[in-house]
Protein backbone atom coordinates (compact mmCIF):
# COMPACT_ATOMS: atom_id res chain seq x y z
CA UNK A 1 0.00 0.00 0.00
CA UNK A 2 1.64 2.97 -0.85
CA UNK A 3 2.30 6.06 1.55
CA UNK A 4 0.13 9.22 1.82
CA UNK A 5 2.76 11.52 0.75
CA UNK A 6 3.56 9.02 -2.08
CA UNK A 7 0.16 9.04 -3.53
CA UNK A 8 0.38 12.99 -2.72
CA UNK A 9 3.46 13.50 -4.74
CA UNK A 10 4.27 10.64 -7.48
CA UNK A 11 2.75 8.92 -9.99
CA UNK A 12 3.90 5.20 -10.28
CA UNK A 13 4.96 3.83 -13.80
CA UNK A 14 4.22 0.05 -13.49
CA UNK A 15 4.25 -2.39 -16.63
CA UNK A 16 0.93 -2.25 -18.05
CA UNK A 17 0.21 1.33 -17.12
CA UNK A 18 0.37 4.12 -15.23
CA UNK A 19 -0.94 4.54 -11.71
CA UNK A 20 -2.23 7.38 -9.08
CA UNK A 21 -2.50 9.83 -11.76
CA UNK A 22 -5.26 11.52 -10.20
CA UNK A 23 -4.91 14.70 -8.33
CA UNK A 24 -5.83 13.94 -4.91
CA UNK A 25 -3.61 16.86 -2.87
CA UNK A 26 -7.23 18.83 -2.90
CA UNK A 27 -8.46 20.49 0.78
CA UNK A 28 -9.69 18.45 3.14
CA UNK A 29 -8.88 14.79 1.34
CA UNK A 30 -5.65 13.75 3.92
CA UNK A 31 -5.74 14.33 7.45
CA UNK A 32 -2.97 16.34 8.73
CA UNK A 33 -2.34 18.02 5.26
CA UNK A 34 -3.31 21.65 4.79
CA UNK A 35 -3.41 21.34 0.98
CA UNK A 36 -5.24 25.13 0.28
CA UNK A 37 -4.30 26.75 -2.31
CA UNK A 38 -2.77 30.32 -1.70
CA UNK A 39 -0.89 32.24 -4.23
CA UNK A 40 2.15 32.76 -1.85
CA UNK A 41 2.37 28.38 -1.63
CA UNK A 42 2.23 29.03 -5.38
CA UNK A 43 4.53 31.53 -6.01
CA UNK A 44 6.84 29.64 -3.71
CA UNK A 45 6.80 26.25 -5.03
CA UNK A 46 6.56 26.94 -8.59
CA UNK A 47 9.99 26.97 -10.55
CA UNK A 48 10.87 26.96 -14.34
CA UNK A 49 14.66 25.32 -14.73
CA UNK A 50 15.79 26.33 -18.53
CA UNK A 51 17.92 23.59 -19.31
CA UNK A 52 19.10 24.27 -22.86
CA UNK A 53 18.30 26.40 -25.11
CA UNK A 54 19.14 27.53 -28.93
CA UNK A 55 17.51 29.64 -32.18
CA UNK A 56 15.56 26.47 -32.70
CA UNK A 57 14.72 24.39 -29.92
CA UNK A 58 14.68 25.03 -26.23
CA UNK A 59 13.99 21.94 -23.19
CA UNK A 60 12.92 23.49 -19.56
CA UNK A 61 11.65 21.82 -16.43
CA UNK A 62 7.95 23.61 -14.99
CA UNK A 63 7.88 22.90 -11.68
CA UNK A 64 4.89 23.11 -8.71
CA UNK A 65 1.77 23.45 -11.39
CA UNK A 66 -0.89 21.08 -11.47
CA UNK A 67 -0.98 18.26 -14.47
CA UNK A 68 -4.11 19.53 -15.85
CA UNK A 69 -2.05 23.56 -16.30
CA UNK A 70 0.80 22.06 -17.72
CA UNK A 71 -1.72 20.24 -20.24
CA UNK A 72 -3.74 23.34 -21.21
CA UNK A 73 -0.10 25.02 -22.19
CA UNK A 74 1.11 22.05 -23.80
CA UNK A 75 -1.73 22.40 -25.73
CA UNK A 76 -1.56 26.07 -26.43
CA UNK A 77 2.07 25.57 -27.56
CA UNK A 78 0.86 22.97 -30.04
CA UNK A 79 -2.75 24.46 -31.87
CA UNK A 80 -2.99 28.06 -30.52
CA UNK A 81 -0.11 29.94 -30.92
CA UNK A 82 -0.41 31.33 -34.54
CA UNK A 83 2.18 30.97 -36.76
CA UNK A 84 1.98 31.75 -40.79
CA UNK A 85 1.47 29.16 -43.44
CA UNK A 86 -0.04 28.79 -46.63
CA UNK A 87 -4.27 27.95 -46.54
CA UNK A 88 -5.31 29.22 -49.85
CA UNK A 89 -3.86 27.48 -53.28
CA UNK A 90 -5.20 28.37 -56.70
CA UNK A 91 -3.57 26.26 -59.29
CA UNK A 92 -3.64 27.34 -62.85
CA UNK A 93 -1.95 24.20 -64.38
CA UNK A 94 -0.26 21.14 -63.02
CA UNK A 95 0.70 18.04 -65.10
CA UNK A 96 3.01 16.37 -62.41
CA UNK A 97 2.34 13.49 -60.98
CA UNK A 98 1.52 14.82 -57.84
CA UNK A 99 -2.24 15.61 -57.50
CA UNK A 100 -3.76 18.98 -57.32
CA UNK A 101 -5.03 18.07 -54.13
CA UNK A 102 -1.31 16.54 -52.41
CA UNK A 103 -0.11 19.62 -53.74
CA UNK A 104 -1.95 21.86 -52.11
CA UNK A 105 -1.31 20.38 -48.73
CA UNK A 106 2.65 19.99 -49.06
CA UNK A 107 2.85 24.03 -49.66
CA UNK A 108 0.58 24.59 -46.19
CA UNK A 109 3.09 22.60 -44.30
CA UNK A 110 5.76 24.55 -45.53
CA UNK A 111 7.12 26.89 -42.50
CA UNK A 112 7.06 30.30 -43.28
CA UNK A 113 9.46 32.76 -41.87
CA UNK A 114 7.72 35.72 -41.59
CA UNK A 115 6.69 37.44 -37.74
CA UNK A 116 2.83 36.63 -37.23
CA UNK A 117 2.75 39.24 -34.71
CA UNK A 118 2.98 41.86 -37.11
CA UNK A 119 -0.11 40.48 -39.00
CA UNK A 120 -3.78 40.08 -38.24
CA UNK A 121 -6.35 37.23 -38.64
CA UNK A 122 -8.82 38.33 -41.47
CA UNK A 123 -12.43 38.83 -40.38
CA UNK A 124 -14.78 36.13 -41.26
CA UNK A 125 -15.92 36.48 -44.75
CA UNK A 126 -13.31 38.68 -46.13
CA UNK A 127 -11.47 37.96 -49.25
CA UNK A 128 -9.71 40.77 -50.16
CA UNK A 129 -6.18 41.15 -50.33
CA UNK A 130 -4.95 43.35 -47.75
CA UNK A 131 -1.20 44.16 -46.26
CA UNK A 132 -2.08 43.35 -42.67
CA UNK A 133 -3.52 39.54 -43.21
CA UNK A 134 -2.32 38.19 -46.35
CA UNK A 135 0.80 36.68 -47.94
CA UNK A 136 1.18 35.56 -51.55
CA UNK A 137 3.73 33.21 -52.87
CA UNK A 138 3.91 32.45 -56.54
CA UNK A 139 5.45 28.56 -57.91
CA UNK A 140 6.11 28.50 -61.59
CA UNK A 141 8.50 25.53 -62.52
CA UNK A 142 8.93 24.08 -65.82
CA UNK A 143 10.99 20.63 -66.53
CA UNK A 144 12.59 20.48 -69.45
CA UNK A 145 15.72 18.16 -71.02
CA UNK A 146 19.32 19.36 -70.66
CA UNK A 147 20.85 19.88 -73.83
CA UNK A 148 24.48 20.26 -71.91
CA UNK A 149 24.12 16.41 -70.57
CA UNK A 150 26.80 14.13 -71.07
CA UNK A 151 25.96 11.17 -73.46
CA UNK A 152 26.31 8.65 -70.24
CA UNK A 153 24.70 10.23 -67.36
CA UNK A 154 21.97 8.70 -66.23
CA UNK A 155 21.16 11.03 -62.92
CA UNK A 156 17.87 12.89 -63.50
CA UNK A 157 19.87 16.05 -62.00
CA UNK A 158 21.84 15.83 -64.97
CA UNK A 159 19.16 14.88 -67.33
CA UNK A 160 16.80 17.48 -66.80
CA UNK A 161 16.98 21.09 -65.65
CA UNK A 162 14.11 21.79 -62.52
CA UNK A 163 13.54 18.06 -62.45
CA UNK A 164 12.95 18.82 -58.57
CA UNK A 165 10.71 21.40 -57.27
CA UNK A 166 12.03 23.35 -54.11
CA UNK A 167 11.06 25.79 -51.65
CA UNK A 168 13.95 27.63 -53.76
CA UNK A 169 11.10 27.68 -56.51
CA UNK A 170 8.44 29.68 -54.10
CA UNK A 171 8.98 33.65 -54.64
CA UNK A 172 7.02 35.94 -52.92
CA UNK A 173 4.95 38.39 -54.09
CA UNK A 174 4.75 41.44 -52.08
CA UNK A 175 1.65 43.95 -52.03
CA UNK A 176 2.27 47.75 -52.57
CA UNK A 177 2.77 48.82 -48.73
CA UNK A 178 4.54 45.24 -48.06
CA UNK A 179 7.35 46.22 -50.14
CA UNK A 180 7.88 49.26 -48.35
CA UNK A 181 8.06 47.74 -44.89
CA UNK A 182 10.13 44.43 -45.98
CA UNK A 183 12.57 43.45 -47.57
CA UNK A 184 12.76 40.46 -49.91
CA UNK A 185 14.61 38.34 -47.61
CA UNK A 186 12.06 39.14 -44.74
CA UNK A 187 9.45 36.88 -46.16
CA UNK A 188 9.99 33.60 -47.23
CA UNK A 189 10.42 29.83 -46.29
CA UNK A 190 12.39 29.13 -43.71
CA UNK A 191 14.37 26.18 -45.54
CA UNK A 192 15.26 26.84 -49.34
CA UNK A 193 15.53 23.23 -50.29
CA UNK A 194 12.57 21.42 -48.60
CA UNK A 195 11.32 19.13 -51.55
CA UNK A 196 7.79 19.71 -52.78
CA UNK A 197 7.61 17.34 -55.98
CA UNK A 198 10.14 15.37 -58.08
CA UNK A 199 8.94 15.38 -61.95
CA UNK A 200 10.33 11.90 -62.22
CA UNK A 201 8.18 8.95 -61.11
CA UNK A 202 9.56 5.61 -59.68
CA UNK A 203 10.96 7.05 -56.49
CA UNK A 204 11.14 4.44 -53.14
CA UNK A 205 11.08 5.68 -49.20
CA UNK A 206 13.03 3.19 -46.79
CA UNK A 207 12.60 3.52 -43.10
CA UNK A 208 15.21 2.15 -40.89
CA UNK A 209 13.63 -0.19 -38.33
CA UNK A 210 13.72 1.49 -34.53
CA UNK A 211 15.80 -0.64 -32.01
CA UNK A 212 13.84 -2.56 -29.63
CA UNK A 213 13.21 -1.52 -26.34
CA UNK A 214 14.24 -3.56 -23.62
CA UNK A 215 11.32 -6.16 -21.87
CA UNK A 216 9.86 -4.76 -18.99
CA UNK A 217 10.27 -8.31 -17.27
CA UNK A 218 13.92 -8.29 -16.53
CA UNK A 219 13.12 -5.17 -13.90
CA UNK A 220 9.92 -6.34 -12.62
CA UNK A 221 9.58 -7.10 -8.60
CA UNK A 222 13.62 -5.35 -8.82
CA UNK A 223 13.01 -1.25 -9.67
CA UNK A 224 10.92 1.01 -8.81
CA UNK A 225 9.19 3.66 -11.53
CA UNK A 226 7.40 6.93 -10.37
CA UNK A 227 7.74 10.77 -10.93
CA UNK A 228 6.93 13.73 -9.49
CA UNK A 229 3.63 14.94 -9.98
CA UNK A 230 4.39 18.50 -10.07
CA UNK A 231 7.20 18.52 -12.62
CA UNK A 232 6.94 18.63 -16.09
CA UNK A 233 9.91 18.52 -19.11
CA UNK A 234 8.40 20.47 -22.05
CA UNK A 235 10.88 20.34 -25.36
CA UNK A 236 9.67 23.09 -27.49
CA UNK A 237 11.42 23.06 -31.37
CA UNK A 238 10.32 25.89 -33.41
CA UNK A 239 9.65 25.74 -37.51
CA UNK A 240 12.49 28.61 -37.72
CA UNK A 241 9.71 31.24 -38.37
CA UNK A 242 10.08 32.66 -34.39
CA UNK A 243 12.77 31.35 -31.82
CA UNK A 244 11.35 28.99 -29.51
CA UNK A 245 11.32 31.03 -25.80
CA UNK A 246 9.05 33.73 -27.78
CA UNK A 247 6.56 30.91 -28.83
CA UNK A 248 6.71 30.55 -25.29
CA UNK A 249 5.88 33.50 -24.28
CA UNK A 250 3.08 33.69 -26.79
CA UNK A 251 1.77 30.68 -25.38
CA UNK A 252 1.73 31.82 -21.89
CA UNK A 253 -0.24 35.24 -23.24
CA UNK A 254 -2.53 33.18 -24.80
CA UNK A 255 -3.30 31.40 -21.46
CA UNK A 256 -3.36 34.31 -19.64
CA UNK A 257 -6.61 35.42 -21.85
CA UNK A 258 -8.12 32.67 -21.55
CA UNK A 259 -7.77 33.07 -17.57
CA UNK A 260 -8.99 36.61 -18.03
CA UNK A 261 -11.45 35.34 -20.14
CA UNK A 262 -12.88 32.84 -17.61
CA UNK A 263 -12.72 35.47 -14.63
CA UNK A 264 -15.19 37.82 -16.45
CA UNK A 265 -17.54 35.17 -17.44
CA UNK A 266 -17.74 34.09 -13.94
CA UNK A 267 -18.03 38.02 -13.12
CA UNK A 268 -20.64 37.99 -15.14
CA UNK A 269 -22.65 35.12 -14.29
CA UNK A 270 -22.60 36.08 -10.64
CA UNK A 271 -24.19 39.66 -11.16
CA UNK A 272 -26.82 38.14 -13.28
Amino acid sequence: MASIEEMRTRVGLEEHGVTNTRSTDFPGNYDGYDDTWSQEKFEEKFKIDVIRMSSNDMEFDMIGVDASIANAFRRILLAEVPTMAIEKVFIYNNTSIIQDEVLAHRLGLIPIFADPREFSFPKEGDTDVKDDTTLIFDLKVKCIKNKNAPKDATDPDELYINSKVTTEHLKWIPTSQQAKMYRPQDIRPVHNDILIAKLRPGQVTCTPPSPPSPPFHIFKDRVKLSRVRDHFIFSVESTGALRPDILVGEAIKVLMNKCRLFLAELDATSDS
